[in-house]
């Protein structure tokens, strides 16, 4: 397998003094914390990293060596640390992938030759996660997706169903729908112009206290995860570039009608950030999908109650 060593990477390594650490890494985002820097805190005794399109891409194995492959794919902002709660459960039984998209997590933006960064669109991410699946070769998986990797598993399921065994989709993109505010602000050109190089971290909190149904159940762990990535290098600019490529008015969501993969679609009544009303769009479109309700919990319902979540995803895994 084409697994590669996280480089070394001197940007941002030494210990930040407390000018850095007070501007930088815990308010107002000055400055941006190396690859280094963030693989030191994150990386997990599972994480290997792999060459995609270029970029050394972080992903995790873990599990039942040989057993039946599952895919988890996170959203927008996210990393792979945000399916830690129901790893535990699904390990026993299988053996789980987990990726950090780009502009995301460990693996930060793509880059072309000359280095310069990526904008991030489906077409591109579908180019991504095919390539991806082909540098680990993963050939056939069952996919969980959340959010924006809801998008992305329903797409690959549309366009090689021999690739997807069953899917799940948590909280999914695809719908048209007005972007959240704290995405949409990235859409403002001012916004755009200044968000590489000053973020207030008052920001990045309050969006993860919005993702959440109840915002108390967001420990400091899980915010300073979301702030760190938010401020690594390059990251912002990425997202910069990103989110007016989010059009999800121009997706085909009539490829839902032709995916045969057994689908369970579970959903946050409190989701803030794309309508309930979506969910039951995707059971609908999606012949045989099941759907599964979460009162009391928001965008990222395997983070936010990673327990209930597991309780529904092992029965239909299971089930032949």
């Amino acid at each position: 397998m084409n697994r590669v060593a996280m480089p070394a990477d001197s940007r941002l390594s030494q210990p930040p003094g407390a000018l850095t650490r007070w501007f930088g890494q815990g308010r107002v985002g000055l400055f941006s914390l190396s690859r280094e820097t963030l693989a030191r805190r994150y990386a997990l005794p599972a994480s290997r990293w792999v060459q995609v399109m270029g970029t050394l891409v972080h992903y995790t194995d873990e599990g039942v060596p040989g057993g039946e492959p599952l895919l988890l794919i996170h959203g927008f902002g996210a990393s792979l640390h945000t399916w830690q709660g129901v790893l535990p459960a699904l390990a026993q039984h299988y053996r789980v992938l987990r990726v950090d998209l780009p502009p995301f997590g460990l693996t930060g933006p793509l880059r072309d030759a000359r280095g310069r960064i990526l904008t991030m669109d489906v077409d591109t991410y579908r180019r991504f996660i095919d390539a991806f699946c082909d540098a680990i070769y993963l050939q056939r998986a069952s996919v969980i997706g959340n959010s924006l990797g809801g998008l992305i598993a329903w797409d690959m399921a549309a366009r090689h169903p021999g690739r997807v065994d069953k899917m799940v989709l948590i909280d999914a993109a695809g719908f048209p729908m007005k972007l959240p505010l704290y995405i949409a602000l990235f859409n403002h050109a001012p916004v755009r112009w200044s968000a590489p190089w000053l973020l207030p971290e008052c920001v990045i909190r309050a969006a993860t206290r919005d993702v959440y149904g109840d915002a108390s159940r967001v420990d400091e762990g899980t915010f300073r995860r979301y702030v760190d990535f938010f401020y690594a290098e390059g990251s912002r600019e990425a997202v910069s570039r990103m989110v007016p490529k989010l059009d999800f008015d121009a997706l085909d969501t009539q490829a839902l009608n032709a995916i045969r993969s057994p689908t369970l679609v579970l959903w946050g009544e409190r989701d803030r950030w794309i309508p309930p009303a979506h969910a039951q769009a995707f059971a609908e479109r999606i012949p045989g999908a099941r759907l599964q309700r979460y009162a009391g919990l928001g965008h990222i319902p395997m983070e936010e109650d990673p327990q209930r979540v597991a309780a529904d995803l092992l029965p239909f895994l299971d089930a032949r």
